[in-house]
């Protein structure tokens, strides 16, 4: 009696489950132990033979090349998910913080792939235009609702989106690290910074009998020159009584 062969569909399956345990595997071992971990290294993490690995990622380049556009794909996925799911200022905010946590620790597969414009990039390049568009989407959805500050575009979301899993990554309390992230998210929103002052470093403030421009001790404005009588040091009531009662607060008590 001879046994009855296996259904092609069955041999495709197994293909697939093994590719994604190779992916998943790679990604682990990628951020846990660097780029130079041999493919043969990622199979026997992956409980498959090394000929699996190469059938499927004739080379690591292009098994990191798929990892990171695995992931890639998975945040765009997770902006549609937030899309249909909430309101739109808290789908951007909340897709933000998702693409951040996610993208921690694995900054030097990103480095590898930017710094070396050799690498095969067709996977890569149809991944990274689908989370264009549902950053896109997302940036413009929040700002037809009034959410997010009008001059923010979706390159600087994406530079935030780095320097956020940088921050993410770089504190040892992942709770401290993750309260920074959403500071640094909350810049984003209307009101936040309502104009761009300069830096007031009161050690360089101009002393008295100078000629230079004085600037308020309290509040950084500038004040107007006078010819005569002696400079002011606030720019208004408001400044000055401010000042007096902060004063006050430090003296000691009698």
């Amino acid at each position: 009696m001879t046994a009855t062969p296996a259904p092609a569909s069955a041999g495709r399956a197994d293909a697939r489950r093994n590719r994604e345990i190779v992916l998943r595997t790679a990604m682990r071992v990628f951020a846990e132990d660097g780029l130079e971990v041999s493919l043969g290294r990622i199979a026997q993490r992956a409980g498959v033979g090394a000929g699996t690995v190469y059938r499927h990622f004739p080379s690591k380049e292009i098994l990191i090349e798929a990892v990171l556009a695995g992931h890639i794909e998975g945040l765009a996925a997770a902006a549609d998910r937030w899309a249909a799911r909430a309101a739109p200022g808290d789908a951007l905010f909340g897709f933000l913080l998702e693409v951040i946590e996610k993208s921690a620790g694995r900054q030097h597969i990103c480095d590898v792939l930017t710094a070396d414009q050799g690498w095969p990039r067709v996977v890569m390049a149809a991944a990274g235009q689908r989370f264009r568009k549902a950053l896109e989407r997302l940036l413009r959805d929040a700002k037809e609702a009034g959410a997010i500050r009008a001059d923010v575009r979706s390159d600087d979301l994406s530079a935030l989106a780095v320097g956020g899993a940088a921050l993410r990554s770089a504190h040892r309390d992942p709770e401290r690290g993750t309260r920074l992230v959403r500071l640094l998210l909350d810049g984003l929103r209307p009101g936040a910074v309502t104009k761009a002052e300069a830096f007031r470093d009161s050690s360089s403030l101009p002393r008295h009998g100078t000629t230079a421009e004085r600037f308020c001790v309290e509040c950084g404005a500038r004040l107007p020159a006078r010819a005569t009588g002696r400079p002011p040091r606030y720019c208004g009531p408001t400044c000055r009584q401010r000042a007096h009662r902060r004063r006050r607060a430090v003296q000691p008590q009698g």
